[in-house]
């Protein structure tokens, strides 16, 4: 009966003439619309068009949605809290479900997200939300701020300084900005570069730089050092042995033991 019951469910889901809220949870009339069924499993159907851009990977997404369990059961509501949940897309920051089926609409688009456990929560047990279950969204796509995509300095011509801790660095240009100091807090932009070119980490994509004091051990050796050669709006590419860098240990998947890094960066500010 128990499973008779959660078929009937999940079918009322796809019937056409009503739809949850997101706002109240409570049924209303909605127009027939196709249910759309993607390659993972992944299940949804857009109840209302918008006309605002389509999301890219990389793209922070502002989301509004109201999240309940096959029987119906709530589990978490952003509009309770009045705050839709931002998130980089593409980047498995949030379950695989949101990935896929965000990236699948327009701002201004509401839809539900059927989602298959194992592209939620899979075999884990949440306090909410048991182990292995098919989870249903009611989305809002309510915003999209476009990623800045970095571009490497272009440093050929340029003199390339070595330093006697083995840091070597190429200044792009010369400002009468205010000189870094030791304890100063510095702003910088950077992009962090493997030698093949790979892109690590970027404050240019999330439009913040990075503030810490200088000198203190707060960052790795050769941005110490580095970031000490600039005045305020200078660039230049740091050039970093390991040693200056992770060292033996590396730092994460990207940054493998033993691994030298490229940085462009801007000295911003200085306090």
């Amino acid at each position: 009966m128990k499973r008779l019951s959660l078929i009937l469910i999940v079918a009322s889901l796809f019937t056409a003439g009503c739809k949850v809220s997101q706002k109240t949870g409570k049924t209303a009339a909605a127009p027939v619309v196709d249910t759309i069924t993607t390659a993972s499993g992944l299940k949804y159907r857009v109840w209302r068009k918008g006309d605002g851009v389509k999301p890219e990977a990389g793209d922070k997404v502002m989301v509004h949605y109201a999240g309940r369990l096959l029987d119906g059961s709530p589990f978490d509501n952003s509009y309770d809290r009045g705050n839709p949940f931002g998130f980089p897309l593409g980047e498995g920051k949030v379950i695989k479900g949101w990935d896929e089926g965000i990236a699948l609409l327009n701002v201004g688009d509401s839809a539900t997200l059927i989602i298959p456990s194992e592209l939620g929560y899979g075999a884990a047990d949440r306090p909410t939300i048991p182990a292995n279950s098919t989870l249903i969204f009611d989305v809002e796509l309510m915003d999209v701020k476009k990623t800045i995509k970095p571009v490497p300095f272009e440093t050929a011509g340029l003199d390339t300084i070595s330093t006697g801790t083995g840091l070597k660095y190429i200044r792009l240009n010369k400002t009468e900005g205010a000189p870094v100091t030791t304890g100063s807090t510095v702003a910088v932009h950077y992009t962090g570069y493997l030698y093949d070119g790979t892109i690590f980490d970027s404050s240019v994509s999330r439009g913040e730089p990075i503030s810490f004091p200088i000198g203190v051990n707060r960052v790795i050796k050769g941005w110490d050092e580095g970031i000490a050669y600039l005045k305020v709006g200078e660039k230049a590419r740091l050039l970093i042995p390991y040693r200056l860098a992770y060292g033996d240990r590396g730092a994460g998947a990207m940054i493998q033991p033993k691994t030298n890094l490229i940085f462009d960066v801007e000295l911003i500010s200085v306090k």
